[in-house]
């Protein structure tokens, strides 16, 4: 397993099921007490308009919610367009970053612990209806992220981005 000092500030991107229930998140990794996390916890945890941080924790109701280990703390790219899509990140995507995270702790990339602290950004579709597949989605890209974060890139992966750095295109990107 990688050192927690070895972890901080470790970014990388996800994405998670299909359109129109699919989404992307960034994941930071940090160490409690680092530059990291004193720079995100300053940011992130102060609400705005467009921020609504949030603890993820989960449970049947609100007296057996318990956070997540180690703590996570979830915050959307943009402002919920409605509320069914604000409903689907509350629940639905909590409950799935919920899910990647243990899933990287069960695979021995994060320790369960509070020396770490995972923060994540998530991007959700404004036509996402589908409460499950939400939740499958959000699990699938946060585990898929703090797995890159952990591990990083492969040095074949990064060549062949270098290689095509000329053909280079994205799934919202229309142009020549």
């Amino acid at each position: 397993m990688t050192t927690f000092g070895d972890l901080d500030g470790r970014l990388a991107q996800g994405w998670g099921g299909r359109k129109p229930n699919g989404c992307r998140v960034i994941v930071v990794l940090a160490r409690r007490g680092g530059t990291t996390a004193a720079g995100l916890l300053t940011t992130l945890t102060v609400p705005t308009e467009r921020l609504a941080p949030i603890l993820v924790s989960v449970g049947e109701d609100r007296d057996s919610c318990t956070a997540v280990q180690p703590p996570t703390l979830l915050v959307g790219h943009e402002v919920a367009a409605s509320g069914r899509t604000a409903a689907l990140v509350f629940g639905a995507s909590q409950v799935g970053v919920a899910q990647g995270v243990l899933d990287s702790v069960a695979e021995g990339l994060l320790e369960a612990d509070q020396e770490t602290m995972v923060f994540v950004s998530l991007w959700l579709d404004h036509d996402a209806d589908d409460e499950t597949a939400v939740r499958f989605s959000a699990r699938e890209a946060v585990g898929e992220a703090i797995r890159d974060a952990v591990t990083g890139h492969t040095k074949e992966r990064i060549r062949g981005l270098v290689e095509e750095r000329d053909r280079l295109t994205h799934p919202y990107y229309g142009g020549d």
